[in-house]
């Protein structure tokens, strides 16, 4: 195969990953022991399958196109919902398609999936805190309110921070985990239509 072929075919798997992960984007789970606003959703996965086959730029690639259509249909949150959901998913699916491409096997595959849920998790924090929560307050709803929701489901919360680190931490790694783990049931029946193989 060539490397136009080649390019092209990347370039259409990108594509249509991106796609996928926009549709993914409208198929929220809400949550019971999380506030209202925080859903659960599988729109990395089309990301992480495109940062495993074609590497890390491709599936930073997905994360960007699928959060740009959705500001424009179905945003609700002045993009700061979208940015959010770009730069999470960033530190998700870079480190894995990273380590990925230095170790090609199942087992790299696991170890950079693993270092993408620690890693996204742990930025959450700062992530939220600094940059998301403060953008929320500003132009979605006000961080009294924020803070509220959090203490409607447990009172003993004292600030965003503590919320932040008790509910939206664990939530990402959780989250994150059952997203490798849908990637690694698909990930080979796919790998032929991603790459082109009969």
């Amino acid at each position: 195969m060539s490397a136009k072929t080649q390019n092209t075919r990347k370039l259409a798997g990108v594509a249509m990953l991106s796609a996928v992960g926009f549709i993914l984007m409208f198929i929220e789970l809400s949550v019971p022991i999380m506030p209202a606003f925080i859903k659960l959703d599988f729109s990395e996965l089309p990301a992480l399958l495109a940062s495993f086959a074609y590497g890390p730029l491709a599936g930073a690639t997905v994360c960007l196109i699928k959060n740009v259509i959705h500001i424009f249909i179905g945003g609700t949150t002045f993009g700061v919902g979208e940015l959010s959901n770009f730069l999470m998913g960033v530190m998700y699916v870079v480190p894995a398609g990273l380590i990925y491409q230095k170790i090609k096997s199942r087992k790299g595959a696991l170890i950079g999936s693993i270092a993408g849920c620690i890693i996204s998790a742990v930025y959450c924090l700062p992530h939220n805190y600094f940059l998301i929560y403060p953008l929320f307050g500003k132009f979605v709803l006000p961080l009294e309110a924020i803070l509220g929701m959090y203490k409607a489901i447990n009172p003993n919360v004292d600030g965003l921070f503590q919320a932040i680190a008790t509910f939206n931490v664990p939530f990402t790694f959780v989250k994150e985990l059952l997203t490798a783990a849908i990637a690694f049931v698909i990930y080979k029946p796919l790998s032929p239509i991603l790459h082109g193989r009969k």
